[in-house]
């Protein structure tokens, strides 16, 4: 088993990634969202990705703000997440450019790693928030609303 962790944002998002060597269909069907007052965690018994987002104002967003579960396909998820990746990706790389409060470290999402369909929501769904939250601009040079 291969653990990744990553503090994308020193204002609150935490990532882990746990993966194992073989993915199934069953194990994305077996996932469990739970959260407490300051986090918000996708787990499982046979879950092989966690997302953590350790952002109280972010919990709260998700429940008023983001359209619901189903109104996006996976597939469009990771499109969108991978294009917002990318360009953190970008901001993070450039830190003379960009706040490196805002873009501290790289995000390590791969496309051809299927991270099923919670992870993408939540994943997706903070880009979405931080643009509104911090103003900023990572596509498209507007800030979307969701």
């Amino acid at each position: 088993m291969k653990n990744i962790f990553l503090i994308l944002l020193s204002l609150g998002l935490f990532v882990s990634c746990k993966t194992n060597d073989k993915v199934t269909d069953t194990k994305k069907d077996k996932i469990i969202s739970s959260h407490s007052s300051d986090s918000l965690t996708i787990d499982g018994d046979d879950l092989e990705y966690d997302l953590v987002i350790q952002d109280a104002k972010f919990i709260s967003w998700l429940q008023s703000n983001a359209k619901p579960k189903g109104a996006y396909t996976q597939n469009d998820l990771e499109n969108k997440n991978i294009r917002y990746s990318t360009e953190w990706n970008l901001r993070a790389s450039q830190p003379d450019h960009y706040n490196a409060n805002l873009y501290p470290h790289a995000i390590n999402y791969q496309k051809n790693i299927d991270y099923g369909y919670d992870l993408n929501y939540r994943l997706y769904n903070y880009f979405i928030y931080f643009q509104n939250t911090y103003n900023q601009n990572l596509l498209d040079g507007r800030i979307p609303t969701n």
